[in-house]
């Protein structure tokens, strides 16, 4: 080894550039417990609508879908939005 050589900064290794950014940060969708507790949540809701007499109709189920869809939809998106795609920072 040269004088020059020691003087020089230790090589860093980071992860994502030995594995040669395979990956991304999260899961996808289908092997994520959010997915599960949405499906569960959503047939949960239906079927105590259908259960339940008139008290809790479909307007009022159909609405509480919705709601658990934009959440479900928003913890999707704050997931993602820390991960990065390789294949843009490459380019």
């Amino acid at each position: 080894m040269t004088q020059q050589q020691a003087q020089q900064a230790p090589r860093v290794h980071s992860r994502d550039r030995d594995e040669g950014l395979k990956g991304t940060e999260t899961k996808a969708a289908f092997k994520t417990t959010e997915l599960i507790v949405y499906v569960l949540a959503v047939l949960g809701v239906l079927i105590a609508s259908a259960v339940i007499d008139n008290s809790f109709g479909a307007d009022p189920a159909w609405r509480y879908v919705t709601y658990l869809t934009v959440g479900y939809m928003i913890s999707r998106g704050l997931a993602k939005s820390g991960s990065r795609n390789p294949k843009a920072e490459g380019e």
